[in-house]
């Protein structure tokens, strides 16, 4: 592999990674923290495979072969058959690639994506059940409130 496909194989390690993580942190956060952190992980996601497809697009025009023949134009060879042939097998080689890639950064936005619903089916649930009482880890107990209580009006009885 070339030097900017490992660096881009290493970012998705991070990003799967971070996506076995961010599972691990769900018991930590509120459903609507996590759920805006998916959301980052997916924008970068996205940027990633756009960055992805357009280097594709670069090596597919690069793998014409009259493009492999105008970058080899300049170098002599008793063989530029061999030259050219070459050069189309690394092309070929690096489009795979980043087609592995892709492929796995698909699979990888569509578990975001259902993480996401996940976490904001479990933010309108939480957000549902009104105030929560948790407990510190000095034995004291907090309230969370999430929504306003108003007391209750009382109507007038009408006059007979």
């Amino acid at each position: 592999m070339t030097h900017p496909n490992l660096r881009l194989l290493a970012s998705i390690i991070v990003v799967l990674s971070t996506l076995s993580v961010s599972s691990l942190v769900h018991a930590q956060t509120s459903a609507k923290e996590r759920a805006d952190a998916l959301r980052l992980q997916l924008e970068e996601l996205k940027t990633k495979q756009l960055d992805l497809e357009a280097r594709l697009q670069i090596l597919e025009e690069q793998s014409q072969p009259e493009n492999i023949e105008k970058s080899l134009a300049g170098v002599g060879s008793t063989h530029p058959e061999d030259l050219r042939e070459f050069r189309r097998k690394q092309f070929d080689k690096e489009k795979q690639s980043l087609k592995q890639q892709l492929d796995l950064l698909n699979k990888s936005q569509t578990r975001l994506e259902t993480a996401i619903a996940q976490a904001d089916a479990d933010a309108y649930h939480q957000s549902a059940k009104g105030p929560s009482i948790t407990t510190t880890p000095d034995n004291s107990t907090t309230t969370n409130v999430s929504k306003t209580v108003r007391p209750r009006r009382v109507r007038k009885r009408a006059r007979n």
